[in-house]
This record gives C-alpha cells, structure tokens and sequence, in this order.
C-alpha cells in the first residue's frame, strides 16, 4: 500500500535543474540519454506550464515533464521523465506529479498525452496501449509500453504515422570565446 506523502507541487524554476538532473541520474541513470523517447526531447524546451517538481521544504524530490508532439496528426504532449527520488519512492509523489500534470494540460490545445512506460502503473491514470496502435516513434521500443490517454474524446481515433517533437528549441548555451567577446 502507497503512503501518500503532502508535497508542494509547483512550475519547475532554473534554480531547479541541478537536483532535478540528479533525481533523473539517480532513477534511469547514463541509459536515460539513450532511449527512444529521448530523440523527441533532444534539443527542445518542455511545454510551457507542464514542467512541475515536488518539493519538501526547500528540497527537490520528484520530477515531471511534458514536451510538445504531433502524434501523427493530433497535437499531443509526451509524457515524461517522472522521477522520484529513490528515497522517497512509494510515498505516491509520482502520481501526485502526473495528476497535476495531467490537470495542467487540460483545456490547452493538446488533444493526448503519449508515453513510454509501464502500462500497470500508468494505466490507473487512463493511458493504454489502445490510443497509439496506429503511431510509431523514431527508434525502437516496446509496443506494449506505448501508451496514450485522449485529453479530447475521440482525438486518437484517426491518429496515424510517426510521433515527431515540436514546439520551441532549446537555445545553446554559448561557448566561452563567444562569451567574452
């Protein structure tokens, strides 16, 4: 039985990003960089408004994002990473980040939410592996694990081809030699 833990949920700031990339390192480690549904995130910024922590006090405990994506030609959100520091794991931070999430990104203009993940776990919150029969990401993975829940009735119904990653790129970070000139 999950102990559900009182957590602030709040927009994730810069000042954030280092524990943020220390829960990410601690949870999926190095193989983070190279799953599939890393090459939709590469080089882009997360939804605006759709990237929460959990925070105790004044520390990060837990992680999640979400990133623009056509899925086929349904504007949708990936899903993903969530992430919850090892300590705190079972305490029901991690749902708690993906309801709000989720509650987040109703009434935008997204039409679903996709994600790779564990349809157990992710399932109690109405994703399934129904909504993304029809869609292929851009590398491999698990068929069983491609999940994706409608935010608008019907919107995955004609949902075909390949998940691309949209929305605004992220600027690179200047070089030193760029810097002091």
């Amino acid at each position: 039985m999950t102990t559900m833990t009182k957590v602030t949920i709040r927009q994730e700031e810069l000042a954030d990003w280092t524990a943020i990339e220390a829960i990410l390192d601690a949870t999926f480690g190095e193989e983070r960089y190279r799953k599939t549904a890393q090459r939709l995130r590469e080089d882009r910024l997360p939804a605006e408004g759709l990237s929460l922590v959990a925070v105790d006090g004044d520390q990060v405990v837990g992680t999640i994002r979400m990133w623009h994506v056509m899925a086929g030609n349904v504007p949708a959100l990936l899903l993903g990473p969530v992430a919850v520091d090892p300590a705190r794991q079972g305490e029901g931070i991690g749902a708690q980040l993906i309801r709000m999430a989720l509650a987040r990104a109703l009434g935008r203009a997204y039409r679903a939410v996709i994600l790779v993940g564990d349809a157990p776990y992710y399932g109690r919150f109405g994703f399934s592996r129904e909504h993304t029969r029809n869609l292929s990401l851009p590398g491999p993975v698990d068929p069983a694990r491609f999940l994706g829940l409608e935010l608008t009735q019907g919107s995955m119904k004609l949902a075909r081809g390949m998940v691309r990653g949209t929305g605004d790129f992220a600027l690179p970070v200047p070089a030193a030699a760029s810097i002091a000139a």
